[in-house]
């Protein structure tokens, strides 16, 4: 096999597994990606459709793959995708470049094959979350999972929550971001002091995640600091 057709074999296969992972693609991105034209995509598109892949094209949008095209051989819960979304963003933070490219191509992997209501949630998880320095740190709260749940669905949660004097508050509080330095943060709104609030995880003495929903917060973790920092 001529090493054109190896490469073109694996620019195909690597924009299936793109098309699994991301919700849309468009063609001047997958070119800027793979390093060719945009004629070139348009070909592998017809490719992969003549090859039966269920590929929808939106006029000016770009490609999306048909839902239900790939029966997932495993099939993670939201918590469990949450948790790698989580492996993931401590991972990007290693010094080592080939270490980040195989893991995130894994990830890529790994995302190709969730359900597109549990991707979403684990796109969102994944941008609303930011670290620092986490590595050999001490466990102290036990909030991580049920916040990450209520992060994606947009759930109220009720807390108890104990400050740094010492007094105790109950309060009702719309999940935002998570933020880890010496420990783990909760950014909130709170419906008790009408404003966005920091929450220390190991600070939350009672959590009740409610059926309740909320308005999502339209603004990025960027633009959430640019406006209250």
């Amino acid at each position: 096999m001529e090493g054109d057709d190896i490469k073109r074999i694996s620019r195909l296969a690597a924009i299936l597994t793109q098309l699994q992972t991301k919700r849309r693609l468009t063609a001047p991105g997958l070119s800027e990606k793979f390093g060719v034209s945009t004629r070139t995509i348009y070909r592998d598109i017809k490719a992969l459709e003549k090859a039966g892949v269920p590929i929808l094209t939106e006029e000016g949008k770009g490609y999306t793959l048909m839902e239900g095209y790939k029966i997932p051989p495993i099939m993670f819960t939201e918590k469990q995708a949450n948790a790698l979304i989580l492996a993931e963003q401590l991972v990007l933070k290693n010094k080592d470049a080939s270490f980040v490219k195989d893991y995130s191509e894994a990830i890529d992997k790994i995302k190709s094959i969730l359900r597109y209501t549990i991707k979403d949630k684990a796109n969102l998880l994944a941008n609303r979350t930011q670290f620092n320095q986490v590595i050999n740190q001490e466990r102290n709260s036990n909030n991580l999972s049920d916040l990450q749940s209520a992060l994606t669905n947009y759930n109220l949660v009720k807390i108890q929550y104990i400050n740094k004097e010492g007094t105790a508050t109950n309060r009702l509080i719309e999940p935002f971001a998570l933020l880890s330095a010496e420990n783990w943060y909760l950014i909130a709104w709170c419906r008790l002091r009408k404003g966005f609030r920091f929450f220390r995880l190991d600070r939350i003495q009672k959590i009740a995640v409610l059926s309740e929903n909320f308005e999502p917060h339209n603004l990025t973790l960027q633009e959430y600091f640019d406006q209250y920092h």
